[in-house]
């Protein structure tokens, strides 16, 4: 891009003009930001922009005639009695100039660049808020700034969205749009045309529930009132920049520079990957993305609508209730939480800020249509209340942030889901399990990380998972270098689901404490060879064998070498040498 470096002070009067051809241009007090001509990469027209002074690459953040190019340097801006920016082409016809909405009389206006980047119109030498005629902070280009607003004012009706270029060599407006959507509980989405491409999501008090790291060094807020609806940031520290800006390609960029460096950096916000592509994987189901590929997992209660194109990544189609609801048992449903959520599209949501999440619960359940809730803030233990009705589309499962998320399910998808990890039916010899697909597992595992890892033993590593639901659980991978092959790992899981299992917590290890332990693991024994239904000899009991619970009660595990009598049967032979 090719700009001017000569420079007049930071403000215009009426008998005042700058003029492309003289190389004239504005610059703030404090010489952060410059107004004048420029013209974007090789192309040879001109615009009057914005940009930050002394900072490489050239960083253009607000064109005022984005969509009426000027064809050469005969551009001149004016400001006329009324408060009104006129820029004039060189046969003296207005290509654009600013709306003056104020109802106040105006006298001797003036305009002024900011530090912050805003062209402020004000009447008269006042200062105060209701003297601004016009600020280009209200008309937004491609890029979001400190300060400026992102939203709306409901008073006087004016939109503030941020839109791309049509290229990095024409300003005009791009098929990308930023927007803060009011249907149902405001959200922040991204458009490309009237399709909705993304969306950052609502505000849940600390951030925006589908974006929530903090960009570096910067502090946001939303408000909500009847006058307002933005979203908003400023910066920390005074010697920073940060802004946001959105390409021409529909990406989203932030930029980030110091007074001292002046040099722009790209830096990374959220998660960026196909789980953000709206609606990825159809309603009523989640999008988790393992570092790799995305995977699509339903909801519980919910089933795959085409259950075959399902299992060949062809996700669009989503999920549907496996029991549909006919409202006449409705007092009987109840909800099942999810934890690190970005919540579903709120377009159609309803919200209050003045219940809690138990009266919230009560609320939904009360209405047949009503299919989850969450609470609006998520700050000191969670306030209001956010319901949505019908489908639930849009929704992904981060690894660290996010939000609790309750979805409404019928009485009997709540037995399945509290069975779900002890629930066993015998069927002559054998056992029917709960199963899980391997994306699933590996998604609660951090797909095997190594800091799940709890141990490893003769099949191979155990890992620490945590299921969507928060539903903690043990994984055992079978190595292709162990000793033990499949059979015997199919006997353990057999054996070890016909054992009972407990809940408990955590106590010091004393020596009373270490009596307990190995009068338990003797009792194991008891159990094992006489009082389960099936005689198991375990064949490997060893020290890494036994487990402890939270509450120290030793388990015996590790059942790949056991091998199962007949009630009546007291001795056994095998064929090869197994055990420590």
């Amino acid at each position: 891009m090719s700009t001017t470096s000569y420079c007049s002070s930071d403000s215009l009067a009426v008998s005042e003009s700058i003029q492309d051809i003289k190389n004239e241009t504005l610059v703030s007090a404090g010489g952060i930001t410059e107004l004048g001509f420029f013209s974007p990469r090789n192309s040879a027209r001109r615009y009057l922009g914005i940009w930050y002074t002394n900072v490489s690459p050239f960083t253009v953040v607000w064109v005022a005639n984005r969509n009426t190019p000027l064809e050469n340097n005969s551009g001149v801006l004016k400001l006329n009695q009324k408060g009104v920016l006129e820029l004039l082409n060189g046969t003296n016809n207005i290509v654009w100039s600013s709306p003056n909405r104020s109802s106040n009389t105006v006298n001797d206006p003036i305009t002024r660049l900011l530090d912050s980047g805003n062209f402020v119109v004000r009447n008269g030498g006042e200062t105060k808020e209701d003297s601004i005629l016009w600020q280009s902070f209200d008309y937004p280009g491609d890029t979001q700034m400190p300060e400026m607003k992102l939203g709306w004012n409901l008073e006087t009706g004016v939109e503030r969205y941020i839109a791309s270029w049509k290229s990095d060599e024409d300003p005009a407006e791009g098929e990308y749009v930023i927007k803060v959507d009011l249907r149902g509980y405001p959200q922040i989405i991204k458009f490309k045309g009237t399709d909705i491409k993304a969306r950052a999501g609502p505000w849940n008090g600390l951030s925006l529930v589908g974006n929530p790291i903090p960009a570096r060094g910067t502090s946001a807020k939303f408000v909500f009132n009847e006058k307002e609806v933005y979203y908003w940031y400023s910066l920390s520290d005074e010697l920073d920049f940060f802004v946001f800006t959105l390409t021409p390609a529909g990406t989203g960029q932030s930029w980030f520079w110091t007074t001292e460096t002046r040099t722009r950096q790209v830096i990374s916000s959220g998660e960026e990957d196909q789980c953000e592509n709206y609606a990825f994987c159809g309603a009523n189901s989640v999008c988790i993305y393992d570092g790799n590929y995305p995977i699509c997992e339903c909801l519980r209660g919910y089933v795959p609508k085409s259950p075959d194109e399902w299992n060949i990544s062809i996700w669009h189609n989503g999920c549907v209730p496996r029991n549909k609801s006919n409202c006449t048992n409705i007092y009987t449903d109840g909800f099942l939480k999810y934890t690190h959520m970005k919540l579903p599209d709120t377009s159609s949501s309803w919200f209050d800020a003045t219940m809690n999440l138990d009266e919230c619960m009560k609320f939904c359940i009360r209405n047949c249509s009503c299919t989850a809730c969450a609470n609006l803030d998520v700050r000191d233990e969670g306030s209001g209340c956010l319901l949505w009705f019908n489908d639930l589309v849009d929704m992904r499962n981060f690894s660290q942030w996010g939000q609790d998320f309750y979805i409404r399910v019928p009485a009997s998808e709540l037995g399945i889901a509290r069975k779900l990890y002890s629930k066993h039916k015998q069927k002559k010899e054998d056992l029917e399990f709960p199963t899980f697909d391997f994306p699933v597992i590996a998604n609660a595992t951090e797909n095997f990380s190594t800091k799940n890892k709890l141990g490893e033993g003769g099949f191979g590593p155990v890992y620490k998972g945590i299921l969507l639901d928060g539903q903690e659980l043990a994984v055992k991978r079978l190595s292709e270098n162990s000793g033990q092959g499949l059979e015997e790992f199919k006997n353990e899981v057999a054996l070890i689901a016909k054992l009972q299992h407990h809940e408990s917590k955590r106590k010091l290890l004393d020596w009373r404490m270490r009596f307990n332990i190995i009068s338990g693991i003797a009792r194991g024994l008891v159990y094992l060879h006489q009082d389960s239904r099936l005689r198991i000899i375990h064949r490997d009991l060893k020290t890494s064998n036994i487990l402890l619970d939270t509450n120290l009660d030793p388990k015996i595990a590790d059942f790949g070498l056991a091998r199962s009598f007949l009630g009546d049967q007291v001795e056994g032979k095998t064929h090869r040498v197994a055990g420590t």
